[in-house]
């Protein structure tokens, strides 16, 4: 239960009361800043307590807004302060502050406002207190009855609840999100919550439905595919309408993050597996295209979670190709155009769903490999222009997320640490090129040899030892953000390539499995770093075996097994690592303490 506590001269007639009640709080009225202080004391430490002027005058949802929200330890509207258990210390030196200063010592607190002045306090003491945007919603203190009409018929002007519909929505959207999902998931977001339902129940029944979307797709009949296109929609109607429920009910949570993070791929991930059985039942063997697609889409967004990482607080980050960015984002067309083009999540998911209804899996997978090979091409030339043409000096924390990100294991690690001195006479430009000939190499072995040749072997072991060294010095130079996703390129093409060549019915679908279990450890890592709660813990990279242990032992198994055996192998791997990665995600999840963070940026 939270505590408000009310001071200053109570009005009569003032719904102040029974807002914060219908927001959940217990409602205990302060006669003044001593009585203010004790109050606050008697507060369970565990609970969120807000301070709130009796006289407040304004819009339900702005105090919604500003007290209600769990992502901000401290937050305040004008009128009404909040503090969560993590910004307690703060409000309660602030309140000692005020009361020491006699600020309503004797008599009820009626000069100004007590909660303006606590907030006004924890500025002087370097507190970071959120104060949320407000935009055409009231909040206020009147000083007089003149101005206390005047901000009633300010709140009365002002639809409430339109604002907070508009607010559910994503400010920065794909087209096909924007004008296909939105215009109405926002009110299935609203029904959602008037009956209770969560943000977290909304991600299950998307999750479940993608899933028997992909269930539909696997009978490999027209019907079935129809069906699925349509599932996939309605998947994605919910997955919009997640989101939409939590900012329009400030759910947020650590488990929902996490949830909303991570089933996407799966769904995604899953209903390309879904593709891959029903063509198969109809003789069309398409699991190497459902795994190129798998990858192409996983680098994609290693190249957007490494770039964002290294420029997340670099300082003098300022380019040309950046301004010509900006300047296009300032003409309406051209705003849409470049958002389509990089198809992000909206835009895939509907041309899959329809090319999947009309027509069949091998067209649908030529078209998104296609399609997203165009727009990762796009994307990534953009950003490397970008970071060739400004003089961003990148932090210790941006270095420390790429090598997070680059995932070595004891091999890569063993190698840096023993050329640390040599590294650090490299070039710029040298290390991502270690990184990318390293990988090319191991693939194109992969490619171009037979099964069983012992070549991938040595090019997989000179690959441990450049990725090692790609990783001795500090990832801070201008194409370093390269690094991680040139790593994912090389061990999932490599898998790729061994299982493509071996010419087994089974194998494919195995590094399928395979690929997906080290993928979700992949984004597990990013959504840990993105809430500032690190990365996994070294003992599970380097029991999986960092990116060039898995890579040479694959290479291992291909050259010593027999195209069965590594079907077993492969099989054998993509469990081990699937178990590993999931127990040890799900249980730092559930009971981490991470803040909570709900992507708000650029659709995936």
């Amino acid at each position: 239960m939270s505590t408000a506590i009310l001071t200053g001269q109570p009005v009569p007639g003032s719904s102040i009361e029974g807002d914060l009640r219908s927001l959940g709080f217990e409602v205990r009225t302060a006669a003044d800043t001593a009585d203010a202080e004790t109050l606050l004391a008697q507060v369970p430490g565990d609970q969120r307590v807000a301070v709130v002027d009796a006289r407040f005058v304004g819009h339900l949802h702005a105090l919604r807004l500003g007290l209600t929200d769990p992502r901000f330890p401290l937050a305040a509207v004008p009128g009404a302060v909040t503090a969560q258990p993590a910004g307690r210390q703060a409000l309660t030196r602030a309140m000692a502050r005020e009361n020491s200063a006699g600020g309503g010592t004797g008599g009820t607190v009626v000069v100004d406002s007590l909660a303006d002045r606590v907030v006004t306090a924890l500025d002087a003491d370097g507190a970071d207190v959120h104060r949320p945007e407000l935009g055409s919603l009231v909040a206020t203190v009147p000083g007089d009855p003149q101005a206390r009409n005047e901000a009633r018929q300010a709140v009365a002007s002002v639809d409430d609840e339109a604002i907070r519909l508009k607010s559910a929505v994503k400010s920065r959207d794909g087209f096909f999100t924007t004008f296909f999902i939105s215009p109405y998931s926002r009110y299935i977001a609203r029904w959602c919550a008037r009956r209770g339902l969560t943000p977290n129940q909304v991600t299950t029944a998307s999750l479940i439905t993608a899933l028997i979307a992909a269930a539909c797709a696997a009978t490999g009949t027209r019907g079935g595919f129809v069906a699925a296109g349509v599932l996939l929609i309605a998947s994605f109607v919910l997955d919009c309408t997640d989101g939409q429920l939590a900012r329009y009910s400030l759910q947020y949570s650590t488990l929902g993050a996490w949830l909303d993070a991570t089933f996407d791929r799966a769904k995604e991930y899953a209903y390309y597996a879904g593709l891959a059985l029903g063509a198969a039942r109809g003789g069309d063997d398409v699991w190497a295209l459902a795994l190129g697609a798998m990858i192409l889409q996983t680098c994609r967004h290693v190249v957007d979670f490494s770039f964002n990482e290294a420029n997340h607080d670099a300082t003098a980050n300022t380019s040309p190709t950046a301004a010509l960015s900006d300047k296009l984002d300032s003409v309406g067309w051209t705003v849409w155009v470049r958002r389509m083009i990089v198809l992000p999540i909206g835009e895939r998911w509907a041309m899959i769903a329809v090319l999947t209804a009309v027509t069949t899996p091998r067209i649908t997978f030529y078209a998104l490999l296609v399609g997203c090979a165009f727009a990762a091409s796009y994307t990534t030339a953009g950003r490397v222009l970008r970071s060739l043409t400004r003089k961003a000096r990148r932090t210790d924390r941006a270095a420390a997320a790429l090598a997070d990100l680059a995932d070595s294991g004891a091999l890569a690690q063993g190698v840096a640490k023993a050329s640390r001195k040599p590294a650090r006479r490299l070039p710029g430009f040298a290390v991502p090129a270690i990184a990318l000939l390293g990988g090319a190499a191991v693939v194109a072995t992969a490619l171009f040899t037979e099964f069983g040749s012992p070549w991938p072997v040595v090019a997989a072991a000179g690959y441990a030892l450049t990725s090692g060294l790609a990783v001795a010095r500090p990832l801070k130079g201008a194409l370093d953000w390269l690094v991680p996703p040139f790593f994912r390129a090389a061990e999932y093409c490599t898998v790729l390539a061994l299982a493509a060549g071996a010419g087994v019915n089974g194998v494919l679908p195995a590094a399928f499995g395979l690929v997906a279990a080290v993928a979700y450890h992949h984004y597990d890592t990013v959504y840990r770093i993105r809430g500032n709660a690190g990365a996994p813990p070294v003992w599970l990279t380097r029991t999986i075996g960092g990116h060039e242990g898995r890579t040479l032992l694959v290479t291992v198994l291909a050259a010593l097994l027999t195209a069965a055996q590594f079907k077993v192998a492969l099989t054998a791997l993509a469990v081990a690592v699937a178990l590993l990665v999931l127990v040890e995600s799900i249980r730092f999840w559930v009971s981490a303490g991470a803040p909570a963070v709900h992507d708000e940026g650029e659709p995936a």
